[in-house]
């Protein structure tokens, strides 16, 4: 079968301009030439898209992407390299692009719907189903410039999916409108693969990348750095950012980012914990690490349904008698998703003096695509009084190799009952 696009060892450069000549004096004495500076923003890309596939491409800011999907389109010619589509194009680059703000919604659709290649017969029979899928039918026969920005993307949007092309190219658009519209946007996508159309599409969602991509291509600093499934390549663009320092360390920790293995230590994690002062009048126990256990050595993430155990090592100075441990998980955002302590289960502890490890063992983790950050404490069985925090004390990622998506992992089955009549 042959391929729908072939991205050839394709790189794009562009000048950057360091200087402006204003005057005719200038630009005699220098010739005419201005002084440039490379940047080169993509470099020997090579993909091949398959027909009826979804591509879903990948990366930072500045990181090509966009210029690697204008390519596509043929917007901008490659510096090197070449490309090659096989059948009719539609690109969403930029919605609303070409809308004149003086006509009319409707004179809007005619003229935006021409400059995408339909004929003003093709636009007169798809013309009632743009106007309900943008939801303006009240407003169709105002000028655009009185228009929200809501309804300008959404007249856009509506335009450009009625094209009916075999290959859509969709750049950061799947998130214009409300969330009933973005649904309906989504929709309108899952309803053109499920026609055979091939699509390839930009963001910066891996949720979108995941529930709607075959396959993701990362690209970074204009290089292809990877070329897999969604949960694969997801993992990559997160790694890069970690190597970049863009993703951050773990908050307090003095010694590493939370996301790398300790050397030394396979399969470990390991930072100094935080520790905060007991609310007793005496510290009578101090953590003195903190050590996250991942199920496999090969990797620094878990998949859902995996389990971690978290040990937390302690020098206890004096007889602490009744004693609990508590835990919480917080999402990235900072929400709190699991708290409890072993007095909850109906266990309490004593704590001889002396060294100690306390292990908090989750045999599951129920959790999706995130990084997740776990406080451990040190407590009265009482739960009244603490008497060592470490805030946080470790970080765990889980990556999806699924298409589901959310915050949590659900045990999922649809079954169908069908009964024949006179049965």
């Amino acid at each position: 079968m042959s391929s729908a696009i072939e991205i050839q060892h394709v790189s794009k450069r562009f000048r950057l301009y360091k200087e402006k000549y204003t005057s005719l004096k200038e630009r005699i004495l220098h010739g005419g030439h201005l002084p440039f500076d490379e940047f080169w923003a993509l470099r020997d890309i090579d993909l091949e898209i398959q027909p009826g596939e979804t591509l879903g491409i990948l990366g930072r800011n500045g990181s090509g992407k966009s210029t690697l999907l204008k390519c596509i389109a043929g917007i901008l010619q490659p510096t090197s390299g070449q490309i090659l589509l096989r059948g009719q194009l539609a690109a969403m680059l930029e919605l609303g692009a070409g809308f004149q703000p003086e006509l009319s919604g409707r004179d809007n659709i005619f003229l935006n719907a021409s400059l995408l290649g339909l004929s003003r017969k093709e636009i007169e029979r798809s013309f009632d189903e743009i106007v309900a899928f943008a939801e303006l039918e009240q407003f169709i026969d105002n000028q655009v410039r009185f228009y929200s920005s809501g309804m300008y993307v959404r007249l856009g949007f509506a335009v450009a999916v009625n094209v009916n092309p075999d290959i859509l190219l969709v750049d950061e658009v799947l998130a214009v409108g409300d969330e009933r519209f973005q649904a309906k946007c989504l929709e309108r996508i899952h309803q053109f693969q499920e026609e055979g159309r091939t699509i390839v599409v930009v963001s910066h969602a891996a949720d979108v990348m995941r529930s709607i991509c075959s396959r993701v291509a990362v690209i970074d600093a204009g290089e292809l750095i990877s070329f897999a499934p969604p949960g694969e390549a997801i993992r990559a663009f997160r790694d890069r950012l970690i190597e970049s320092g863009e993703a951050g360390a773990l908050p307090g920790s003095e010694e590493e980012p939370a996301s790398s293995p300790s050397e030394g230590q396979s399969g470990t994690r390991t930072n100094r914990a935080n520790l905060q002062m007991t609310t007793s009048a005496e510290r009578r126990v101090a953590v003195t690490a903190c050590r996250l256990e991942l199920p496999s050595p090969d990797r620094g993430y878990v998949f859902p349904g995996e389990g971690i155990t978290i040990v937390l090592d302690l020098k206890v100075r004096d007889l602490l008698p009744n004693v609990a441990f508590g835990c919480s998980i917080f999402a990235q955002n900072g929400g709190m998703l699991f708290d409890c302590d072993s007095a909850m289960l109906g266990d309490q502890f004593d704590l001889e003096p002396g060294q100690a490890s306390v292990s908090f063992q989750f045999t599951e983790i129920p959790f999706l695509d995130g990084r997740y950050t776990v406080n451990l404490r040190v407590q009265d069985g009482g739960g009244g009084v603490v008497h060592a925090l470490a805030e946080p004390a470790a970080m765990f990622e889980v990556v999806n190799p699924g298409k589901a998506t959310g915050i949590v992992s659900l045990p999922f089955a649809v079954q169908v009952k069908s009964e024949q009549p006179g049965t």
